[in-house]
């Protein structure tokens, strides 16, 4: 019992000997610096909201079927006719590497297809093949009313302005 005692004692003298934890430090919450920068109203943020919206709208009319780049793509080969993959990715405002990618998942669909510029043996083109062609001429319906379903809330006048305007943003 004595030994049981000298362990009880000494293990308590062990514990009052150790340092106690310090507490911890309570945090409060960094009030936010007043600032003239809303997000809501940053043309990036609302223009990238707008963009949610009419991709939203994209998917549920065409489906899988068409990515909005994949569709640029081909509308604009309906536009010009066969192009360097080049040309396509500046006429379509997408990268290299963007283009790049679009036209392989295209041709891999059996909707683009390339051949050699007579022009210039270096070069390719690329062009809609005859189910792409049929694809774009059955899609170009859907795309309007996309268009107009995006713009729906504006008045005619109101569309005209704003399509102005972005264009002169570009």
């Amino acid at each position: 019992m004595a030994k049981t005692a000298t362990l009880k004692r000494s293990a308590k003298a062990a514990t009052k000997a150790a340092p106690k934890p310090a507490k911890a430090a309570v945090k409060t919450a960094a009030r936010p610096a007043k600032s003239n920068y809303v997000l809501d109203e940053q043309i990036g943020f609302i223009l990238r909201q707008v963009w949610q919206r009419h991709t939203m709208i994209f998917a549920r009319d065409i489906g899988s079927n068409l990515t909005p780049t994949q569709w640029a793509a081909m509308s604009k080969l309906v536009e010009t006719g066969p192009c360097s993959q080049n040309q396509l990715g500046r006429l379509t405002a997408m990268d290299v590497a963007t283009i790049k990618g679009v036209i392989d998942r295209l041709t891999a669909r059996g909707l683009t297809e390339t051949s050699a510029d007579p022009q210039d043996g270096r070069r390719l083109l690329v062009s809609l093949t005859r189910a792409g062609q049929q694809l774009a001429e059955k899609t170009a319906p859907l795309a309007l009313a996309i268009s107009k379903e995006t713009l729906a809330p504006l008045d005619a006048k109101e569309r005209e302005t704003l399509l102005s305007l972005l264009g002169r943003l570009r």
